[in-house]
């Protein structure tokens, strides 16, 4: 596919050259600057200054200013001409021989320095001498197999090297010391200054005119067999792929990122970069093709023609044009080296953005996602394709030039629907992942918000995610749209991550009434139970409070109990108040009362006391409607009696006022035990109820946490109750029996056998007598140790005070007490292990005897 990278426009005229005389051609041009130099076959050269003009419209034209012409006198071509500008000279080659002259009037250097025996010559454009005043010269000598080095300096030559080849070399191009030779057979690397050759490939100078450039640094270009260009460097490798030239190439010229060939009917260009055929200019009877300083100058035998490229950045808009993406890329890559750093780096993220919006038409969307991270696109340039998702508030301003042709995404997809569906999944994509990235720094609202739109739109299940997270989502625009989809919950979830509470709670209440519709949360009733528990607003939770426990008590009523725990304990929301609320609502009063005495464990009689007695108004009302304990009658009595026996904070005489007349006998039971009353209460379980084993358990629990002869009393009380004078009930008779065989570690035997009648067996208590006579054994023998202890302690004291006694003990009116510091009045005294002494009034006195010395308090009662 073509690329316009050149335009040939014509320089100098054939009229300007030679008039009317067409005997007259063109052998060789020069160019130094403005400088062009013309040697033609009748041994002429001409000077001309090349002035380049450009238009408004930016067309480039050449005017050439003849300044004068001279004749060598030697009726021979003009073979070759080459500038050396530092020293004002211009080599010309002529008949075998290189004059110099000078390069203004053409005339020869005065010394008349010149080189014979020249069959053709280049200059070396890495010169390896290092002298700013003077060119190296490469001639093919015609000498056979001969090539010699010079020196030419601005008025005399000298002969530097003369190197032998295998073969007659055709063509030369030099770098440093290293020459690239077109011998007969073959092309070589000669290094001349170590003789080392290296050869590259066969070619026939016979068949096809060789072709020799220096295209860079140690790196040459070379007509190769079929039709190749061939790059090799120094070394003999090549690092670049061959172009593919026509048979009969002519002459070959370098202008980066292009080579540019020459045959006898066309100009053909290639790139270096993916060498692909780029252009083609026809160019008839052409025979002369080289660069000078990046200006490609082309010539026939009557004209001189220059191919004046086109920018490269026009070059790479007519590829994006054309979208040819890649090959976009890769010229654009190759103009690094030919525009300054800060100018590459805005035109290449331009070129990036604009690839990207090819490739994005294309619906090639992972290479256009690439190409708008790499290029940095302001995401508001892709966001704008899509109608009415940039906020109405965005200043925004598409980029000018544009980086693409299309007006909005219904032009871009031409109404296809499948594809405007593809296209938007894209963007909620690409959206989704440079939200968080510095991609978004200053463009985060129009993001979120139009992120936001795409969501909704589609009733994609990320919206829900984007509004409880952070964002920045603009109010204004997203609820309009929101409303517009009928997203009514993810409205509230807006309202409420912009502060507005109140508005959130009025939407999701009527969502669940049924006035407006909307799906999302089936359990949406749950969720602003939920959010009303942990809502620091209490207007809005006292103003919901009666539509949440209307819908259902026993859930509603978590808007208090659930409440976040420092909340609770600052009383933010009083409970009594919260009581009063909940007087019309039974259920979640006794769940929210439940919640402060069982959780809470709020030490306050009247919480403990309402509880008690709604527990109390509940039974009598079930067993008012039915005889039959229900479940939920069941569970009522027990969650009542664990209170009346794990609290102690009820009115006792309350409640148990309350009991009275009904049959809620355990119940009056564990009330009389509260009371102290254990002989009422173990008369009516084991009379009224006739439930021994909860007579059992209330000993049990009643005496928890009290000693054991307070639990004994208890068993004995049980005992006596079992055991009531007159009794002939024989169920009583063998609970009593149970209950000694089951406990005789709580009874105290003795009692119990002046209590049991005589008629009971033994066989009848034997495991009550055997248990007692066990732990009566167990006793004594717990006796006796304790006993033996403490008479080893003594014995150990004692002994202690046989030795003290081993010393004696001077007492002077000069030693004083170590506790008051008085002298000794009497020859009675105390004296501790330490060996201080102490008056025996001091040394009873357990205060004072603590301000003794550091060792003595430890054994202050050892005299």
């Amino acid at each position: 596919m073509s690329v316009k990278a050149f335009k040939l426009v014509s320089a100098v005229e054939r009229e300007m050259l030679m008039g009317d005389k067409n005997y007259i051609n063109i052998e060789c041009i020069e160019c130094c600057g403005k400088n062009l130099y013309i040697g033609t076959n009748d041994c002429f050269i001409y000077h001309f200054l090349l002035d380049e003009k450009v238009s408004t419209a930016g067309k480039i034209t050449f005017a050439a200013t003849k300044q004068l012409h001279k004749y060598l006198g030697l009726k021979k071509p003009v073979s070759e001409l080459k500038a050396a500008s530092a020293l004002t000279r211009l080599l010309v080659l002529c008949d075998n021989t290189i004059t110099l002259v000078n390069m203004i009037n053409l005339e020869p250097v005065p010394t008349g320095a010149r080189i014979k025996g020249a069959v053709t010559f280049t200059l070396n454009e890495n010169p390896v001498s290092g002298d700013p005043f003077c060119v190296e010269v490469c001639i093919i000598s015609v000498k056979r197999r001969t090539i010699q080095m010079f020196m030419v300096f601005e008025d005399r030559v000298q002969i530097v090297k003369e190197v032998f080849t295998p073969e007659q070399p055709c063509a030369v191009a030099v770098d440093g010391y290293y020459l690239c030779l077109a011998l007969t057979t073959q092309y070589i690397i000669l290094n001349y200054n170590t003789g080392v050759s290296q050869d590259l490939f066969p070619y026939c100078s016979d068949e096809k005119r060789p072709i020799v450039k220096r295209i860079g640094r140690q790196e040459f270009l070379l007509a190769g067999p079929g039709g190749l260009g061939m790059f090799a460097t120094v070394d003999g490798i090549s690092q670049r792929a061959p172009v593919h030239w026509s048979e009969n190439v002519i002459g070959a010229a370098l202008c980066f990122p292009y080579v540019v060939a020459l045959d006898d009917e066309f100009i053909t260009v290639h790139s270096m970069l993916d060498q692909q055929q780029k252009q083609t200019l026809p160019f008839k009877e052409g025979h002369i093709l080289q660069d000078f300083e990046g200006k490609v100058i082309v010539a026939t035998n009557k004209g001189v023609y220059i191919l004046v490229p086109l920018p490269l950045e026009k070059q790479i808009q007519d590829l994006l044009a054309s979208h040819r993406v890649e090959e976009a890329l890769v010229l654009a890559k190759g103009a690094r080296r030919n525009i300054p750093k800060e100018k590459f780096q805005v035109m290449y993220k331009r070129i990036l953005q604009q690839a990207g919006f090819i490739q994005f038409a294309q619906l090639q969307f992972l290479e256009a996602k690439e190409l708008f991270r790499s290029g940095q696109l302001d995401v508001r340039e892709l966001i704008s394709l899509y109608p009415f998702l940039l906020p109405t508030s965005s200043s925004f301003i598409r980029s000018h030039p544009p980086l693409h042709e299309y007006a909005d995404l219904n032009q871009l997809t031409q109404g296809d629907q499948e594809k405007m569906t593809k296209c938007k999944r894209f963007l909620m994509s690409y959206l989704n992942e440079v939200r968080s990235t510095e991609v978004a720094n200053g463009y985060k609202e129009d993001i979120d918000t139009a992120l936001l739109k795409l969501y909704a739109e589609a009733n994609h299940e990320s919206l829900l995610d984007l509004l409880v997270s952070e964002n920045f989502c603009l109010l204004t625009d997203s609820a309009a749209w929101l409303e517009k989809h009928k997203k009514y919950f993810a409205l509230g979830l807006l309202y409420h991550y912009n502060g507005q509470d109140a508005a959130a709670l009025q939407l999701w209440v009527k969502i669940v009434d049924g006035d407006i519709q909307d799906s999302t949360r089936s359990d949406l009733y749950d969720y602003i139970v939920d959010f009303l528990t942990f809502c620091s607003d209490q207007e809005l939770v006292w103003k919901y409070s009666e539509w949440i426990l209307q819908k259902n008590e026993e859930v509603g009523v978590q808007i208090f109990t659930k409440r976040p725990l420092e909340e609770q304990e600052k009383n933010n929301i009083n409970p009594d108040d919260i009581i009063s609320c909940l007087n019309k609502y039974p259920k979640a009063r006794v769940k929210y009362l439940e919640h402060l005495v069982l959780e809470r464990k709020i030490q306050k009689e009247k919480y403990h006391t309402h509880l008690a007695v709604l527990y109390l108004e509940a039974i009598l009302q079930l067993k008012s409607v039915t005889t039959d304990n229900c479940t939920e009658t069941t569970e009522l009595l027990l969650k009542l009696r664990s209170l009346l026996q794990k609290s102690d904070l009820y009115r006792i005489r309350f409640i148990l006022d309350k009991i009275q007349g009904t049959d809620l006998h355990m119940e009056s039971a564990i009330l009389y035990g509260k009371l102290e009353e254990h002989e009422k209460a173990l008369h009516i379980l084991v009379h009224e109820l006739k439930d021994f084993h909860a007579a059992e358990e209330y000993c049990m629990w009643n005496s928890e946490s009290r000693d054991s002869q307070y639990r004994r009393r208890l068993f004995h009380l049980l005992l006596s109750v079992y055991l009531t004078p007159g009794t002939s009930d024989c169920a009583l008779v063998m609970a009593a029996v149970d209950l000694l065989n089951n406990h005789a570690a709580e009874f105290d035997a003795g009692l119990v056998l002046q209590v049991v009648p005589d008629s009971w067996s033994v066989q009848l208590l034997s495991p009550f007598l055997a248990g007692a006579v066990r732990q009566s054994i167990h006793t004594k023998r717990m006796t006796q140790v304790a006993l033996g202890l403490a008479q080893a302690e003594n014995l150990i004291y004692k002994h202690e005070k046989v030795k003290q006694k081993g010393a004696p003990i001077l007492l002077s009116d000069k030693k004083v007490c170590q506790v008051c510091q008085n002298p000794f009045c009497e020859p009675v005294f105390v004296r501790y292990p330490n060996g201080s002494m102490a008056h025996t009034h001091c040394a009873a006195n357990r205060h004072l005897n603590s301000n003794v010395t550091p060792h003595s308090p430890s054994s202050s009662n050892q005299t």
